[in-house]
């Protein structure tokens, strides 16, 4: 049997994202970012990304301090406790150049829910206090019609492209995600398109042997990127840590053009695979 490969460049999944697009980034705060996607469109200075994500970390604040950023949809946007708050997305909100939506972690999942059952919102628990009601226009409290009692609604989330770095996925686009999948297998549901960045390339054989642990169907899946180290410097489950050392030295960047060397220092890795080498 004939096998259907999506296998594309990093260039070229790029190029596919329209600017303006609202993107859903797989991962976690520091773990498993699709991280060479992000810088990759960083370098193809691509504008106006609406970006969703529960919880966000150097994915979103490098794309702010490259403007690239029009919106974020998050329940947060952090570097946990160890590396402290995102400064480049702090600024982008607080001069007025990022709309920061903000929610909790649950809303964003209820709100891509809603999206993967192509419904217009979803009802969520809790918003009983603060005011994240009041001052956002994608909440609203309505009757529930069967008890009569407050319920509150939040707007469905409908990403464009979802762009999701697994540990291992064939040629045909069935991904496995090893460890924590996050909201990854939820934001594949909800987006129109699924990119997938992954570690490991295996053959279709390999993956029907283990079928029943892929979580990421080829059905859903528009192109494939072979991204060794695609993730970092954030972790990825069972092949590398957290890299403390670039983490550190781009919280301390304050100019545009430090960015910019920062992201040109992993054209090498990012592009190994183009070039037919291995050097992570």
């Amino acid at each position: 049997m004939k096998i259907l490969s999506k296998l594309q460049s990093l260039k070229k999944a790029v190029e596919t994202i329209a600017d303006q697009s609202t993107l859903a980034l797989g991962g976690n705060v520091l773990h498993r970012a699709p991280m060479a996607f992000v810088r990759e469109l960083a370098r193809q200075e691509k504008s106006g990304l609406k970006l969703v994500k529960t919880a966000g970390a150097h994915d979103i604040d490098l794309l702010c301090a490259a403007g690239s950023v029009a919106t974020v949809d998050a329940g947060f946007v952090s570097y946990e406790t160890v590396y402290g708050l995102p400064p480049h997305y702090r600024k982008a909100v607080q001069t007025g150049m990022v709309k920061a939506n903000e929610h909790a972690c649950y809303t964003v999942i209820s709100a891509l829910r809603g999206a993967s059952a192509n419904v217009p919102f979803m009802p969520v628990s809790g918003l009983k206090y603060g005011d994240l009601i009041e001052h956002n226009d994608y909440f609203v409290v309505v009757e529930d019609p069967f008890t009569g009692e407050p319920v509150t609604l939040v707007r469905s989330i409908f990403p464009d492209v979802a762009v999701i770095h697994v540990q291992q996925c064939d040629e045909e686009g069935n991904a496995i995600i090893a460890g924590p999948k996050f909201e990854d297998v939820l934001m594949s549901r909800a987006a129109d398109r699924v990119i997938i960045t992954t570690e490991q390339i295996v053959s279709p054989f390999q993956i029907k042997q283990n079928k029943d642990k892929i979580d990421i169907p080829a059905f859903l899946v528009d192109a494939v990127v072979h991204v060794p180290g695609g993730a970092a410097p954030t972790s990825c489950y069972q092949k590398y840590d957290v890299d403390e050392q670039p983490l550190r030295k781009f919280l301390g960047l304050k100019e545009k053009q430090e960015v910019a060397e920062f992201i040109k220092n992993y054209e090498r890795k990012d592009y190994q695979q183009e070039r037919g080498t291995r050097v992570w």
